[in-house]
């Protein structure tokens, strides 16, 4: 035991003398302490040996040797980061060889790929076989193929399905589904030019907490920009103050060649309809229930997501005039 501390000692004197001990204890099945360790390396015998018993980790050619040369000094009683000093290389390669050791015993010792492991794909020649066969149909698409597939025990998510079928219809040049729906229909006062035509249309402010009736937003909307020309806030959807409203956009802006508008009596009142006479501008309305040729329309929508919320919390008719005023600037910015 005592030589076998003293040329533990001298083959790497790195080693503790914790590490020293517990090859004796795996020798010998005998533990010293540590003093005693420390006297036997002060007055022991010489060491056995004067050489190296295992050459460097990059010196040895066969990997598996490598690896057998790290397995016998564990088994001997050396700690990883002994070993991975004494064989000039890494604690982790030290660590992977010894769990590769406990989880597949010497099946283990052989080097192996560094590259990651490509995982198994769902979308293999089969697949792609089977969805071309079904693709033979124009009629399905990705959610149909994706049902499709599932009786057949193969299992595709419909984005996959989608890739797939456009990627055959680029190969093979398959017909496209035809969708077979309604006609789109033409929006009948589609602008061609700025001030062709103008929509107009008054919209009820009913979520208010102003009390003492309904308030009203009339305004106009220029159809090729979409921009609000004027607008105002209004308890009265009387002809006075669409008439208001009207001036204000004729004032800034001159005279459209069409005002649209639903079939709304302010609209179409005397003194309204002497005034597009008198400046040469035609009226005309959309079809009754067909809001939908309205542009303004979808400014309603606009107007609900950008100022609703604020209209809802003016606590006085100038808070409600303010909120008005900055979603008229914010729209048409």
């Amino acid at each position: 035991m005592r030589q076998a501390i003293v040329d533990a000692h001298a083959e790497y004197p790195g080693l503790s003398l914790h590490e020293i001990a517990r090859i004796c204890y795996v020798q010998f099945n005998r533990k010293p302490s540590h003093h005693t360790i420390q006297l036997v390396l002060a007055d022991g015998p010489k060491p056995s040996r004067s050489t190296r018993r295992f050459p460097r980790f990059d010196e040895i050619a066969d990997p598996a040797e490598r690896h057998r040369v790290i397995i016998r000094l564990h088994a001997e009683g050396w700690m990883p980061f002994s070993i991975a000093e004494y064989l000039g290389t890494s604690r982790q390669t030290v660590h992977i060889t010894l769990r590769r050791l406990a989880e597949e015993q010497f099946a283990g010792l052989e080097d192996k790929p560094h590259t990651r492991k490509r995982r198994a794909l769902k979308t293999d020649l089969r697949a792609m076989n089977a969805v071309k066969r079904l693709q033979e149909n124009p009629e399905l698409g990705a959610y149909r193929i994706h049902t499709a597939l599932l009786q057949q025990g193969i299992n595709l998510s419909p984005s996959t399905c989608g890739r797939i079928l456009a990627l055959n219809r680029k190969l093979y040049h398959l017909q496209m589904p035809v969708k077979r729906g309604r006609p789109k229909k033409e929006m009948p006062f589609k602008a061609e030019r700025r001030h062709q035509y103008w929509t107009t249309d008054i919209r009820y402010l009913d979520m208010h907490q102003l009390g003492g009736g309904i308030i009203y937003c009339i305004s106009i909307l220029e159809n090729f920009s979409r921009a609000i020309l004027a607008s105002t806030i209004s308890r009265q959807q009387d002809t006075e103050a669409y008439l208001a409203v009207l001036y204000a956009a004729i004032r800034k802006h001159g005279v459209p060649e069409v005002l649209v508008s639903d079939n709304g009596g302010v609209f179409r009142s005397h003194d309204a309809l002497r005034i597009y006479k008198a400046l040469g501008i035609q009226k005309v309305e959309i079809e009754k229930r067909q809001a939908w040729q309205s542009y303004i329309e979808s400014n309603f929508n606009a107007q609900r997501r950008l100022a609703d919320w604020h209209f809802e919390r003016a606590q006085t008719w100038e808070d409600l005039l303010a909120a008005h005023e900055k979603w008229l600037l914010d729209f048409n910015y």
